[in-house]
């Protein structure tokens, strides 16, 4: 039952404080700071978040309209000001909220566990993409990529399975996609989807050593030699399903092991396309269908840019721009899991929408979130008259 509390006091209910807290502590946030701590600092930033706050004024001028409410929503600072919320986006570790998202991460992952999805494959499916979120040259120096652009490029690695992303990682934008292959801990048994961007054959050999597979579109100026093809029913739009050996000597030198190649021709677009694969035992047509799916990461960078604050932030430093990527990452992630642990058949950016105009009503959160269809269980009550005969 809802005590009067608000919507955003009942969803920041569900967040593990005591998991923060550690997250906190391990990177020692709340050092020297008597008044507006971490936690105080997370809630402000979702709050901007959920409301698309578009600047520190704005997060400033909101809540302190509402100063007999703060407490009862978790902010036990006290009224927020712009400058010291400023301060804390400049000076506290990121990484402590990069670690909080993972945790929550890792808790969406369990949940959508059995999520339905466009294939049923026994192996986790993974995309792993990259999008350019562009700066202001004069506000934001340090991430000069061009002579008049600045700008960060934001790595996603998303489980396909469910739309979760597994890991992101934040760059400047002159960084090239494949480095990021550095930084992935392959799962043995996963697949990984990626682009012609990712093509390094040394980097994809060790991908292939860890035991996990990879679907990447290959280029046009690949020279392989051809030893054994498989028949292939065109009808269904695949042109050839071979297995080959990379001829120019550095290549084959980087991954000397044979290569699967498939050639393939959408049926709406007439576009042919080439991939690449290290899995033998996938039917061929699946290999195609697996990379159609691999545009779920551009949905996902679509998504976030439109509903999530990462294209206006509220700090310059390079820290200021993580901390506030990152709290937007753990937003997505948290409504995700209230969409499970509710059951509620809603999309997310419905959900968005409804949080963003009922934070500081006291209704239950359920009943805000699934609207009329929501039942409470007082209504097991039968003490009201019927007014029609049925």
């Amino acid at each position: 039952m809802n005590q009067g509390r608000t919507v955003f006091a009942q969803l920041i209910e569900l967040i593990p404080h005591n998991d923060f807290t550690r997250c906190v502590e391990r990177y020692g946030g709340n050092r020297r700071t008597r008044r507006f701590r971490c936690w105080d600092q997370f809630l402000c930033m979702v709050f901007a978040q959920l409301t698309y706050r578009e600047s520190l004024r704005d997060i400033e001028a909101c809540l302190g309209a509402v100063p007999e409410k703060l407490y009862h929503m978790g902010f036990r600072g006290g009224p927020v000001s712009r400058s010291t919320l400023a301060d804390a986006n400049e000076r506290r570790d990121w990484r402590i909220y990069a670690e909080f998202a993972q945790l929550l991460i890792r808790e969406a992952r369990v949940r959508y566990a059995e999520e339905p999805w466009a294939l049923e494959l026994e192996q986790t499916v993974y995309a792993l993409d990259a999008t350019v979120i562009d700066l202001c040259l004069s506000v934001f120096p340090w991430a000069r990529f061009r002579s008049t652009k600045a700008g960060i490029k934001l790595h996603t690695l998303l489980a396909l399975r469910g739309n979760i992303p597994v890991f992101v990682w934040i760059t400047d934008a002159k960084t090239k996609d494949e480095r990021i292959l550095d930084l992935l801990l392959p799962e043995p048994g996963a697949l990984y989807i990626l682009d012609r961007g990712y093509i390094d054959y040394a980097r994809l050999y060790q991908l292939h050593l860890a035991r996990a597979s990879f679907v990447i579109r290959a280029k046009k100026n690949l020279r392989f030699r051809r030893r054994y093809s498989r028949p292939v029913d065109r009808a269904t739009g695949l042109i050839c399903d071979q297995t080959i050996l990379l001829t120019i000597e550095r290549s084959a030198a980087r991954y000397p092991e044979p290569l699967r190649r498939i050639r393939y021709q959408d049926p709406e677009t007439g576009k042919r396309l080439t991939f690449l694969t290290n899995d033998f035992q996938l039917p061929a047509l699946t290999v195609a269908e697996l990379y159609r799916q691999r545009w779920q990461v551009e949905l996902f960078f679509k998504w976030i840019k439109q509903h999530l604050r990462i294209k206006a932030f509220y700090g310059t430093s390079l820290n200021a721009v993580c901390t506030q990527v990152w709290i937007a990452i753990s937003v997505y992630v948290l409504v995700a899991i209230v969409r499970k642990r509710l059951g509620i058949e809603r999309d997310l950016y419905t959900l968005l929408q409804i949080l963003s105009v009922t934070l500081f009503e006291k209704v239950p959160l359920q009943q805000a979130l699934s609207g009329p269809s929501y039942t409470s269980e007082d209504d097991q009550i039968r003490n009201q008259l019927q007014l029609f005969e049925l």
